[in-house]
């Protein structure tokens, strides 16, 4: 068994290529897996200091590459493929267990896919980093209520829950233009124009 110290980790390689991290102060669980050559290889865990799941998976030299999962407040966030550290390739997202994306990811963002709302279609298209681009969003009834191409036309965004959040319209895939802003009550809370994403007070 091969062990070091770093700042407030204690780091544990046993010869057979597993091991595992630990806080130094309270002794909890920071990583355990296996390792090659000093990195982490193949399968392993990864923990808050809380002590609660943060992600689990497949590495390659150190880093994420492979089948992955990933946990907030032992909630399934992310189930998705990794490239070099990142989120490439297919995955899925969850909030409150529910699906709310699948698609393609490309370097930790969304490239092209489907959003759901309680269950239902709200968005299928591209996406350019975290902005919608270039799909159409569907009501409930898989009517079609907003197109957008090229991060341009009119939209409406919803929260986690749901709840609608903004209606108006878009430029270069953010706020620009006439729009309407809710709270998550559902009471209106701004009306007028929008530049650049933000409030425009001075029109």
């Amino acid at each position: 068994m091969k062990s070091s110290f770093n700042k407030n980790l204690i780091i544990y390689i046993l010869k057979d290529g597993k091991g595992y991290v630990k806080d130094y102060l309270n002794g909890k669980l920071i990583f355990e897996g296996e390792y090659l050559n000093g990195k982490r290889n193949r399968k392993g865990k990864e923990y808050y200091f809380n002590g609660k799941l943060r992600f689990e998976g497949e590495y390659l030299n150190g880093k994420r590459n492979g089948k992955g999962k990933e946990y907030y407040d032992d909630e399934l966030r992310f189930e998705v493929e990794y490239l070099n550290g990142k989120r490439n390739g297919k995955g899925k997202e969850y909030n409150d267990e529910k699906l709310i994306f699948e698609g393609e990811y490309l370097n930790d963002f969304k490239k092209r896919g489907k959003e759901y709302i309680r269950g239902k279609l709200e968005y299928e298209g591209e996406y350019l980093y975290y902005k919608k681009w270039n799909g159409k969003g569907y009501d409930e009834n898989m009517n079609i209520i907003y197109e957008l191409v090229n991060g341009n036309g009119s939209i409406k965004e919803y929260d986690r829950n749901g709840k609608l959040e903004y209606e108006g319209e878009y430029l270069n895939g953010k706020r620009n233009g006439k729009g309407k802003e809710y709270d998550s009550n559902g009471e209106l809370i701004f009306e007028g124009e929008y530049l650049n994403g933000k409030r425009n007070l001075k029109h």
